[in-house]
């Protein structure tokens, strides 16, 4: 994942709104969303290189997300950071145990966000945010937040425009218009990027919420809506080179 914008209300009907792109080079396998074969009970895509995923549900209420964080200089990891993802979902360590578990080895991953959260009917919600190079896990008052290839509201354009129309959606949310939220393909202004070290065509081409290239861009727009029933739905709209459409996916449970 590249961008990630989510209301968290805990005490609301529908505790967790989220919409995600996924950005990732066009080449690099993928399954689209779908339960896996080895484990139904998770909802995810899956990334066919290393076998983790970016985000997905799984058994317990169970969500999790993951972005990277961009530094062109950083150590490249010894593990994926889809593991986190995918071995969270198909686990069974509650959110304490299994952040305590990923501080500890950190060093083995290239540096990510980590999004973990349950949402069980007759308990209390839960959403947890940890960044690697900050170290410490925090449980996340309601608000609507957004996270990029930085720390949490980290304030880069496309992060402040697609959380701002998130917000703006609240009161009355339509997942069309949401899933719209993350097709815009219009770059921020050049005054505007950040720096992290890439060049300013690169940092431009990916200023923008939705990314199309030939050979870089959004591989899937997800938008996640999880009740305070344990009633979930997840849709997840692919893409292939230049933006070009190639099929939508919608699961309930």
């Amino acid at each position: 994942m590249c961008l990630i914008v989510f209301a968290w209300c805990p005490e609301h009907d529908v505790p967790l709104l989220l919409a995600a792109n996924r950005d990732e080079f066009y080449a690099r396998p993928t399954l689209p969303l779908a339960a896996w074969k080895d484990t139904p009970q998770v909802l995810a895509g899956r990334d066919l290189e290393a076998g983790g995923t970016w985000l997905g549900l799984g058994p317990g209420g169970r969500f999790a997300a993951l972005t990277n964080i961009r530094d062109p200089g950083q150590t490249a990891g010894r593990r994926s950071r889809g593991d986190l993802v995918a071995q969270f979902l198909t686990g069974g360590m509650g959110l304490d145990d299994y952040l305590r578990e990923v501080r500890g080895r950190c060093a083995e991953y290239a540096g990510f966000n980590l999004l973990l959260g349950t949402i069980e009917p007759g308990q209390a919600p839960r959403l947890m945010y940890f960044n690697a190079r900050q170290g410490e896990p925090v449980a996340l008052a309601a608000g609507v937040y957004g996270l990029s290839n930085a720390a949490l509201d980290s304030p880069w354009p496309k992060l402040v425009k697609a959380r701002e129309a998130l917000a703006a959606q609240l009161a009355e949310p339509i997942e069309e218009a949401l899933l719209a939220v993350l097709n815009d393909p219009e770059p921020a202004a050049e005054a505007d990027l950040p720096d992290t070290g890439v060049g300013l065509a690169t940092e431009k081409l990916l200023s923008s919420v939705f990314i199309a290239s030939p050979s870089y861009g959004t591989r899937a727009s997800t938008l996640v809506t999880l009740r305070a029933d344990g009633r979930r739905r997840i849709v997840e709209r692919s893409y292939g080179p230049y933006g070009g459409h190639l099929g939508e996916v919608a699961l309930e449970d």
